[in-house]
């Protein structure tokens, strides 16, 4: 019979690989979580949007759906999860940014991160550099393309703005690069300071506002706006804001929609600060589970033109596998929609610098790159099935 100490020795062989998997798996997760809620409480208890401990969307919006829909999204994440692979490599381009700002142009490097120059002066939007949008650096979606320039080579930006703060929107290692190569501050909605301050950005770099607040940086105004969405890094929702932005200069306005679903507030806000040179809205990641916070792309050609929006730049697409539609549906069908109204739509490839006031004319370079097979068997991004068995045991522990 074995000795104790050679079972002992074989049942620590047989947990080495699991207890390593997990140590993987855990490695940085406090500090990538960000604040925690009873930090939170003190700067996010005033505003109006903000009660019984959380904060609200103006219209009545369900962020999870209930339990037996949750089954069902569970179901497609099991066996659908390879469904939203690009059909080959994503074509990329190498910006060349110019030494001073233009007066309208846009550099997209996928997803929601984009650089705009207004007026003579750089806005940072959503900078998400990270390979993973997960707080695990084994667990969690990951880049179909790699970021089209270094961050380092970003040239000095006036504002890093902030929609909200989920991790394809606010991501730790990028703030981290930002915050050694850039002096900007970090304009963002109420409760991101926070986690920001944990992050080692200094306080006199952050600007946290309100939807309807404002802050000025030079000649440029960064607006605050209403958005139909939610927030949460971990299983806490809604303790910080989330919003749209609206950045004005002396000559152009551009509308930034973030992350959101459709709401009447687009028509409300193109009345009071409008109409746009430019919008950037989403048009990814929609599913009929969660209509009401992320827009499909004929929400977002309605929402284009309650903003009253000349020029529509489509993001939230092309980068990260977040749904279960096809890769390149949502800029087909938003070229589908946007067509019969005669909207003017620019889709650059990432990395792609765009003159607004000049743009070039529209290149279809999506159809090539396609969407996978369904046989292709490629990884969808979630590193492991074993994120959804998780995901399926946290969130059957949530109420319907």
């Amino acid at each position: 019979m074995p000795s104790r100490s050679l079972r002992r020795a074989a049942v620590a062989t047989v947990l080495a690989g699991p207890v390593g998997f997990v140590t993987a798996a855990a490695w940085g997760l406090p500090k990538a979580l960000g604040a925690h809620r009873r930090r939170l409480r003190r700067v996010v208890a005033g505003s109006p949007h903000f009660s019984d401990g959380k904060f609200h969307n103006r219209l009545p919006t369900p962020a999870l759906s209930p339990a037996n829909t949750r089954d069902g999204l569970l179901r497609q994440w099991h066996e659908e999860r390879h469904v939203g692979l690009p059909g080959g490599p994503i074509p990329l381009a190498s910006a060349e940014i110019p030494a001073d700002a233009a007066a309208l142009a846009v550099t997209w490097f996928g997803h929601a991160s984009a650089l705009l120059e207004v007026d003579g002066r750089r806005v940072l939007l959503d900078p998400v550099w990270g390979y993973r949008v997960s707080p695990s650096p084994v667990f969690g979606p990951t880049r179909l393309h790699e970021p089209p320039m270094a961050l380092e080579d970003l040239p000095p930006v006036d504002a890093v703005v902030i929609s909200h703060d989920h991790y394809d929107h606010l991501d730790l290692p990028t703030v981290q690069t930002l915050l050694r190569t850039q002096s900007a501050p970090w304009v963002v909605p109420l409760g991101i300071g926070e986690h920001l301050r944990k992050w080692g950005v200094p306080e006199e770099r952050i600007v946290e506002l309100d939807w309807d607040d404002a802050h000025r940086v030079g000649e440029l105004t960064l607006t605050c706006t209403e958005a139909r969405h939610f927030s949460g890094r971990y299983f806490y929702r809604d303790t910080t804001l989330w919003a749209s932005w609206v950045i004005t200069g002396p000559e152009h306005r551009v509308f930034f929609g973030g992350d959101t679903g459709y709401t009447p507030a687009f028509a409300e806000i193109g009345a009071r600060l409008g109409p746009f040179d430019l919008t950037l809205l989403p048009i990814g990641a929609y599913n009929d589970a969660w209509h009401a916070i992320h827009m499909d792309p004929e929400e977002a050609v309605r929402a284009h033109g309650d903003l009253g929006g000349r020029v529509l730049l489509p993001i939230h697409w092309a980068t990260f596998n977040l749904a279960f539609h096809r890769w390149a549906e949502p800029v087909q069908r938003l070229l589908a929609a946007a067509a019969p109204r005669g909207v003017e739509v620019v889709v650059p490839r990432p990395g792609e610098r765009i003159d607004v006031l000049a743009p070039t004319p529209l290149q279809d370079w999506w159809s090539a790159v396609g969407s996978a097979a369904p046989q292709d068997g490629q990884d969808a991004g979630v590193g492991s099935s074993v994120l959804a068995r998780t995901l399926t045991r946290l969130l059957s522990l949530l109420p319907g």
